[in-house]
């Protein structure tokens, strides 16, 4: 049973009560990312994301994480393209103590200039770690490649000269700009009364903020070649086709496909890549949904020797689909994976609180298990189809890392 309430100033809390737990996940959830930045503050969401560890009115950094660590729970925070997340798991015992600590961080954080030096090197050797996975990084450039200008291409760490140019005032002027009580949502799941709403809403009922910019500047999809020449001992190719925007009518028939295709080890392209013709160790697909858009993306990792042979191998895996459409074996499979995996995830309680606060915050809906798996079952062999010639046009993005940054001849 989940318990919705709105606050005066606009504030949500969504409850989920799971008395047969010990356990307490809270997270507070902010409608903003790095599609809400500019090219002067990209980076800037997850970089006070950081900061928002590094001492409050009453604590400090080591205060904040001694806190956690001496009931044995864990803190932790993340930040995505459309929205960040501050997020505790707690015995149920422990939860008002968490509730505490949390909010403390939201509204008391200091910003001192001594903390933003050190966490702008931390971050600055984030982006170090990041630029030495190119198997993380090509997939930053498909989206530069899909969305060009668009915030939803910008990289959500930013770069080095936007990082040096943040400081306490910009922090606090991005935080009363963005994190307004009608964009923030706080979601709990676990051993825990109704009566906890009230708890909350004794942080987060009152607060006031700025007056949030609803975003109009809907991406296009475009059809662009990124590559990069990089010192790697294999070649990392990704291509990016249109997809499905959060809480589309047909999103389970695009997920049914994607497992299909590159979902899973029994996947087409994992067989046909992988088991069968040994091109790569890594090969998947999946599917990233945004507020107004979405993108297929297939990647996989080989030799740059190999790569014309990938890049073929992948498109007569997606001719073949749309030739001859899929199984009613996979159809089946893949619809009974998905329903396994939404079953297994109820049974954490970190999971649950993660797909109460994204739906409120994204779809304001909450759909029950039951109404879930109906819209699985009612996923077809002629729906899968359709979206198959729909997704896998001649209208795609390709993004390349390999050492000589030369995309292969049958692609350029």
């Amino acid at each position: 049973m989940i318990n919705k309430y709105t606050c005066q100033n606009g504030a949500r809390i969504v409850l989920e009560q799971i008395p047969t737990v010990r356990s307490v996940a809270i997270g507070i959830w902010i409608g903003t990312g790095s599609r809400d930045e500019n090219p002067e503050t990209n980076g800037i969401s997850h970089f006070l994301e950081h900061m928002f560890f590094k001492g409050t009115t009453t604590k400090t950094a080591k205060e904040i994480a001694e806190s956690f660590d001496s009931i044995g729970g864990q803190v932790n925070a993340f930040t995505s393209k459309e929205y960040t997340c501050y997020y505790a798991k707690v015995l149920d015992t422990h939860s008002k103590f968490a509730l505490d600590v949390l909010a403390d961080m939201f509204f008391n954080s200091t910003f001192v200039e001594e903390e933003l030096k050190k966490e702008k090197n931390v971050v600055l050797e984030e982006i170090k770690m990041y630029e030495d996975t190119p198997d993380d990084i090509v997939h930053d450039l498909l989206s530069r490649a899909v969305y060009e200008d668009h915030p939803l291409g910008y990289p959500i760490l930013g770069t080095e000269e936007t990082l040096n140019s943040f400081t306490g005032n910009t922090l606090k002027e991005y935080i009363h700009e963005r994190y307004t009580p009608e964009n923030v949502v706080i979601s709990i799941a676990g051993n825990v009364s109704e009566s906890f709403i009230q708890e909350v809403e004794a942080y987060f009922g009152s607060y006031q903020g700025g007056s949030t910019t609803v975003q109009e500047n809907v991406p296009v999809f475009h059809a662009n070649r990124i590559s990069r020449k990089k010192e790697t001992e294999q070649a990392h190719l990704c291509i990016g086709f249109k997809g499905l925007k959060v809480g589309h009518e047909d999103i389970y028939s695009l997920i049914t496909l994607n497992n299909i295709l590159g979902g899973s080890m029994s996947s087409r392209l994992f067989q046909e890549v992988r088991e069968q013709r040994g091109l790569a160790y890594s090969v998947f697909s999946y599917h990233s949904a945004y507020q107004d858009s979405g993108i297929v993306t297939i990647y996989g990792g080989t030799g740059a020797k190999q790569l014309n042979v990938l890049f073929d191998t992948v498109q007569e895996t997606l001719d073949k689909l749309k030739q001859t459409g899929i199984t009613e074996k996979e159809l089946t499979n893949s619809k009974e994976q998905l329903k396994g995996s939404l079953m297994l995830s109820l049974e954490s309680t970190n999971s649950r609180m993660s797909r109460n606060g994204k739906n409120e915050l994204l779809l304001k809906r909450h759909r029950s298990l039951d109404e879930i798996i109906e819209q699985i079952d009612a996923v077809t062999k002629e729906s899968v189809d359709k979206m198959t010639r729909d997704v896998f046009t001649d209208k795609y993005s390709v993004s390349l890392i390999s050492p000589d940054g030369e995309f292969p001849t049958n692609l350029a």
